[in-house]
């Protein structure tokens, strides 16, 4: 194949799918990804796409949302690996919540064999994936049904959630970076995101390395607020995306990468078999049952402030404070 030939087929694999891995630009036009690397520099030179970490997107930033028949043929090994590695923090007889996704599809295959489990989601695929689960109870959301992801959204599905408590949340998304966290290309969808968010105690994200560094119009989750990532190892080329990883460990999100052996790590400790990314903080898990923290490390601060007090007065000098009160 030519190189005008090649950069015709990219480009309109990138306009038809707003986002292509390298990887799987080489597999189509069967060349290598150093080629593929080249011919995507020459058309973002021409202001046909922009490049992104390990891939490339449509111009202007911010990429639009696929379909879900594009989606679903995109970095198909990484998808399966991040879920394998993702089933292992689910425990049984949890109550979770799954969002939308091609990746969060397949964790819910592999949900299928957890007893004891409830899952809510907003998603038809999630929940076709139990359906023929004994052992696992799926509670749907309303709503209106989007066709592109095949996933229930407005304002029926946000209300279904309310007073809703679970353990985890498990999210993926179009992008996600340690300035703002993880985003999606719609508004509907990014809305009902939000709102799985507010009932879970902690929140992990399932993105394979090309969404690492990709920011999209709509913040679903901030980074704050991410328990743990889990993501599949970038090439080693793609240092920009190992930067990124580092960003939103040093932020305190507990990085789980899938090795080759099917191992993790988390963030600041070696697992099986995994690659650890070092967080300079640990995140601190939310206790259940209790309210969603809003402001992080904010009562971490109340309780030393009142610890310190306490601890340069003494208990005695704190009750003869209190006498004294009385008998003003």
């Amino acid at each position: 194949m030519f190189a005008a030939e090649r950069r015709q087929l990219i480009l309109e694999m990138v306009r038809a799918n707003g986002a292509v891995s390298l990887r799987e630009l080489a597999r189509v036009v069967q060349t290598s990804e150093v080629t593929v690397r080249r011919d995507v520099r020459a058309l973002e030179a021409e202001g046909l796409l922009d490049r992104r970490h390990g891939g490339a997107v449509l111009p202007g930033g911010f990429t639009r949302e696929s379909g879900f028949p594009q989606k679903s043929h995109l970095a198909t090994a990484e998808k399966t690996a991040i879920a394998d590695l993702a089933a292992n923090f689910v425990e049984e007889g949890e109550a979770i919540v799954v969002g939308a996704g091609t990746t969060t599809q397949e964790l819910a295959r592999r949900l299928a064999r957890v007893p004891g489990l409830t899952v809510v989601t907003n998603s038809l695929l999630v929940a076709q994936a139990l359906a023929h689960a004994n052992r696992v109870e799926v509670v749907m959301t309303g709503g209106t049904l989007r066709g592109s992801n095949y996933a229930l959204v407005g304002s029926g599905a946000e209300q279904s959630l309310h007073g809703l408590r679970v353990s985890r949340a498990f999210l993926s998304g179009s992008g996600l970076t340690a300035e703002r966290g993880l985003s999606t290309s719609n508004m509907l969808s990014a809305s009902v995101d939000r709102a799985l968010v507010q009932a879970a105690a902690e929140v992990v994200v399932l993105a394979d390395h090309t969404k690492l560094g990709t920011d999209t119009m709509f913040q679903t989750v901030p980074t704050d607020l991410i328990t743990r990532l889990v993501t599949d190892e970038p090439p080693a080329h793609d240092d920009r995306a190992a930067t990124e990883l580092q960003a939103l460990a040093d932020q305190g999100v507990q990085i789980a990468v899938t090795g080759g052996q099917g191992g993790s790590a988390g963030a600041g400790a070696g697992g099986p078999g995994g690659d650890a990314v070092p967080a300079r903080q640990q995140r601190r898990d939310v206790p259940l049952p209790g309210p969603r923290r809003q402001v992080p490390g904010a009562g971490g601060q109340l309780r030393s402030a009142s610890a310190s007090m306490l601890g340069e007065q003494g208990p005695g000098a704190e009750r003869a404070r209190v006498a004294d009160l009385r008998r003003r």
